[in-house]
């Protein structure tokens, strides 16, 4: 749980107010004493297998989750399903390049798979990755997540644009310091 402490003026900021953020653990790892940005040091951290899964939750129109379940994922651009997945896949190995304080990661796997809730008109979907590494592969699951939503949503646009990413959530992670879910 995060609780704000206080705030500072950065220099490295241009005198822009930053709020430090504190953890159970200690301090907020991603700022150095001055409020700055810091890409954290894991060079002592052990290595071990880290696995972490995310869902994404995107609802469609009745309308467009009928044509799609009708069609068995073959939409206007293509396959729906293959397509999804792909870039689920493709975006958990992009996630260092993506947000700016991320540790590059070899994953060992990364998987997407697609779930539809058929009373709510929703795709679920459900990213899992894994590496043995010093740090958490989190980041690469809920970014694999939101890549295969945002995937979902471009391929079916053209049906209208009607179409929400409910959420993203890491619903566990296991390895490292400490474990969720």
């Amino acid at each position: 749980m995060m609780t704000m402490r206080n705030s500072l003026l950065c220099p490295k900021r241009g005198g822009l107010l930053v709020s430090r953020c504190f953890s159970k653990q200690g301090s907020f790892t991603h700022l150095d004493e001055s409020g700055a940005a810091n890409m954290v040091d894991v060079s002592t951290k052990p290595v071990s297998e880290r696995v972490a899964v995310a869902e994404a939750r995107v609802r469609l129109t009745q309308q467009v989750y009928s044509l799609v379940k009708a069609s068995g994922g073959s939409v206007k651009k293509g396959d729906l399903l293959w397509t999804v997945r792909v870039a689920g896949m493709m975006g958990a190995k992009q996630t260092s390049s993506l947000i700016p304080l991320c540790h590059p990661i070899p994953l060992t796997s990364v998987s997407v798979d697609l779930s539809w809730e058929d009373g709510e008109s929703v795709c679920r979907i459900r990213a899992s990755c894994s590496a043995v590494h010093r740090t958490g592969v989190e980041m690469e699951a809920l970014t694999a997540a939101s890549v295969s939503a945002l995937t979902l949503y471009d391929m079916c646009k053209s049906y209208g644009h009607q179409i929400s990413i409910e959420s993203v959530r890491l619903l566990r992670k296991r390895g490292g310091r400490s474990d969720v879910g």
